[in-house]
């Protein structure tokens, strides 16, 4: 199975059940989430943690990108490859992880990207790169702005709640497919992944409710 369709499917079990409970995790909107077909999930990213969260409480396997050091680090590097992670140099053109991600999208994947492009520690999102409205735009599939909130106070050891709002998916096929069109759609996608991330620090303030339905 391609891109390490079946251990993502075992990880969402045998991790899924911990990472809800040592984040406390509660996730809305999940049902935007396509079940099938090319998408790219692009969320923001404080916290190792978020990976785990956003791919748990989605409703189907997601292939996340992560960056080559990870990839090369002994053990770790072959456990996320296993998992369906694809690698990718930052700060740097990198045309074959463009051709990965492309054709991760093109085979009906869900492509998870975060998209400050590393984590930050801004306590909020913080400027999105334009990789993942490249992608949408190229392969003519929708993105899911998604949020994480609550992760910037998480440690391992203090339980702190954190919650997970899928946007309603977009698509930018009126776009074109040049350096102006990744950028219109980069600046909408910032500006939902922020909304979202509002929307969710006021859930949290009101003790995080259930059954709610994020903005856009």
């Amino acid at each position: 199975m391609a891109y390490g369709d079946l251990p993502l499917r075992i990880g969402k079990v045998w991790m899924g059940w911990p990472i809800r409970g040592w984040g406390r995790v509660r996730a809305y909107g999940a049902d935007r989430v396509p079940r099938t077909g090319g998408a790219v999930i692009a969320a923001n990213h404080m916290h190792w943690i978020d990976v785990p969260i956003v791919g748990a409480m989605a409703p189907r396997p997601i292939n996340f990108v992560a960056k080559i050091e990870i990839h090369n680090v002994p053990g770790l590097g072959r456990y996320i490859r296993w998992h369906g992670a694809l690698a990718v140099r930052r700060d740097e053109t990198d045309r074959d992880a463009v051709r990965m991600m492309r054709q991760a999208a093109r085979d009906g994947r869900a492509l998870g990207l975060f998209v400050e492009g590393t984590r930050l520690k801004l306590g909020r999102p913080g400027r999105a790169m334009p990789g993942a409205a490249m992608i949408a735009i190229q392969e003519s599939v929708p993105i899911v702005p998604t949020a994480v909130y609550g992760t910037q106070f998480w440690k391992p050891w203090n339980f702190a709640p954190c919650s997970v709002a899928y946007g309603e998916p977009i698509r930018f096929d009126d776009l074109p497919k040049n350096g102006k069109g990744y950028r219109e759609a980069t600046a909408e996608l910032e500006r939902r992944i922020n909304a979202l991330f509002d929307w969710l620090a006021d859930v949290h303030a009101r003790g995080r409710p259930r059954g709610l339905t994020p903005p856009l």
